[in-house]
């Protein structure tokens, strides 16, 4: 691990020496790659949202187990086992509570009081100004470069935006692959990049070397953002399968989605009881409508076709815009030296700007 070249408000609240967050990405964020980025000097992020609660504490004893250093967590606001969540990661000691959803205030201050980072990821400035009023200690915004869920405004619009609207540390995340984004990040005033397919296509990743090649062979224009699939904005590779979803209609879909939702059932654990526990919640907090939750049950199981067992004729492939300028595959410490000292070397060139 090279010695730190920059320090930002997020490396001194998190404890690492680098301001390069890698995002929790279902299916793709395990063990292997959250120590990979942490003991590269990062920070790590692991993704719940596709594991039982058994599966969770197993993978945060693995995690700790290969590194000492910090990382943090991925959960789901809305989950109905979101209180317990929080309490496996004040037991084990976690560094950092991530959020795709807002989580509320009371779940902000139980974090809090156990001294655990609180970081949600948000995608507007009245996002960020609430979550910073409940005691999120920093908040990721994500453009619409991003891949998985995403909106439709640009980083480079949506991040000033946010960092007008709070003090606290503002990671930024969509569209960053290398020194250069991190360089222009810090100077708009974020406190660090998060990135997601940037280290999906590392050696660390254990998405398998055949996917990993066939996002090496697309460009700035093969990533589409679709409802098809659950039913909410998500940002995939353009592949014949995503294709074909786009055609077909909803009535067409409807079989396919009651398979899935078996499927996950059935590889999760859970009851029909936690199902439909855990579908009004997510209804609830995100206002989607019956047959948006319905096509939701499509995600996990087509993600982990394609970025676990390979098999993009059934399964979906998440991925940012950047993947049309990456075409390689470093390890998650190649990538984040080469980040980092890029970065510095952006950061003095433009100083010898000023007069």
């Amino acid at each position: 691990m090279i010695e730190q070249q920059i320090r930002t408000p997020f490396t001194d609240l998190v404890g690492v020496p680098h301001p390069v967050v890698q995002t929790g990405m279902g299916w793709v964020s395990g063990p292997r790659l959250v120590s990979g980025t942490a003991n590269a000097g990062g920070l790590g992020i692991l993704a719940s949202a596709t594991m039982t609660f058994a599966e969770l504490e197993q993978a945060i004893i693995e995690v700790k187990g290969r590194t000492d250093k910090p990382f943090g967590v991925n959960l789901r606001a809305d989950a109905a086992d979101a209180s317990d969540r929080c309490r496996l990661l004040i037991d084990h000691g976690v560094k950092v509570a991530s959020f795709a959803l807002a989580p509320k205030p009371e779940l902000i201050a139980k974090l809090k009081e156990h001294d655990i980072v609180v970081m949600p990821s948000i995608g507007a400035a009245k996002h960020a100004k609430k979550v910073a009023g409940w005691g999120a200690d920093a908040v990721m915004v994500q453009g619409g470069e991003g891949g998985g869920h995403t909106g439709a405004i640009p980083t480079t619009l949506l991040l000033p935006t946010v960092l007008d609207a709070v003090d606290i540390p503002v990671i930024a995340a969509g569209g960053f692959f290398d020194g250069r984004g991190l360089a222009a990040a810090l100077s708009y005033g974020a406190a660090g990049v998060g990135m997601g397919t940037r280290f999906l296509l590392t050696r660390d990743s254990a998405v398998p070397d055949a996917v990993k090649e066939l996002y090496l062979t697309k460009g700035l224009a093969d990533t589409i953002v679709t409802t098809k699939v659950d039913g909410m904005p998500h940002r995939m590779l353009r592949t014949p399968l995503v294709d074909s979803l786009e055609e077909t209609s909803a009535v067409r879909r409807l079989g396919p989605s009651a398979r899935r939702t078996l499927e996950f059932k059935k590889s999760s654990g859970m009851s029909w009881t936690a199902l439909l526990k855990d579908g009004r919640a997510m209804k609830k907090a995100q206002g989607r409508t019956l047959g948006q939750m319905a096509l939701a049950a499509n995600t996990p199981t087509m993600l982990r076709a394609g970025l676990v067992e390979g098999d993009t004729s059934a399964g979906v492939l998440a991925s940012g815009q950047v993947v049309g300028v990456i075409d390689d595959l470093p390890s998650c410490e190649e990538l984040i030296e080469r980040i980092v000292t890029q970065a510095a070397d952006e950061l003095k060139r433009a100083s010898s700007y000023l007069v």
